[in-house]
């Protein structure tokens, strides 16, 4: 991809900068909350030089860092995804250097029971996208269930299961292991709704023991230790933009 700094759309700046995704810069900017040079912008099509320009939300100043920040946390159990939490439960900001990286957000949740592959990022395009269910990103989970789903409940997971909220979105899913009173399962969905696998396999009463995410798109979990995290390398990168329709030529300027 390319990172040379050039002139950009105002949203493009501000969603790189990680201030909002697009769409959510967009919103700031016809808000009235965008100054640039220290005029308000509204045009959705003003451009801003980031060598030579200064751009402000709400009067603090927004810039660019070097590039953006895309970390992968192995997440343990006990932990809310959320930056900063008013009831004082420990939050993911504590295990990956958001001080040193303003603007990192995690893109998407992990319940505080849920472990594994959680992405951080300050790239706000790229987590938008990465959650939009427009482009069906994968999401890969290690299921222990209690009891042993059946063929029939595997092909239900394949199918869509009917929940409170509709009927899901068929899902691959694979038998692993068997564990006596429980079984491990695989399952990937390309949805993002609340609670969503332990929610499917409630509804085959098998309900989750266990839950751990082993893969986003094409970034592994692979060998990282529980409440490590790393910076996601340049091919890691480039797929998951291509992933989420971010290849090169498919941006707008």
């Amino acid at each position: 991809m390319d990172e040379r700094i050039v002139p950009m759309r105002v949203q493009k700046f501000l969603a790189r900068a990680g201030v909002a995704s697009r769409r959510g810069s967009e919103d700031l900017m016809t808000a009235g909350r965008v100054s640039v040079n220290g005029e308000v912008v509204t045009s959705l099509g003003a451009k801003v030089d980031p060598a030579t320009d200064t751009v402000t939300v709400d009067g603090r100043v927004v810039q660019l860092a070097a590039g953006p920040v895309y970390l992968a946390l192995n997440k343990p159990t006990g932990v809310v995804t959320t930056m900063s939490d008013p009831q004082g439960r420990p939050t993911v900001a504590t295990l990956v250097p958001a001080a040193e990286n303003p603007g990192l957000f995690p893109v998407g949740r992990l319940d505080a029971d849920t472990t594994g592959l959680l992405l951080f990022t300050t790239d706000g395009e790229l987590g938008h996208r990465l959650l939009h269910p427009r482009w069906k990103v994968p999401k890969t989970y290690r299921v222990v269930t209690d009891g042993s789903p059946d063929v029939c409940d595997m092909q239900r997971l394949r199918d869509g299961i009917e929940l409170d909220d509709g009927l899901t979105a068929p899902a691959e899913a694979r038998t692993l292991e068997r564990l006596g009173g429980s079984s491990v399962v695989e399952i990937t969905i390309r949805e993002g709704r609340k609670r969503q696998v332990r929610r499917m396999f409630s509804a085959l009463s098998h309900p989750v023991i266990e839950l751990e995410r082993v893969s986003f798109g094409p970034v592994l979990l692979g060998g990282l230790e529980r409440g490590s995290w790393r910076e996601l390398d340049a091919a890691e990168v480039a797929a998951l933009r291509r992933a989420a329709g971010l290849d090169e030529g498919s941006e707008r300027s």
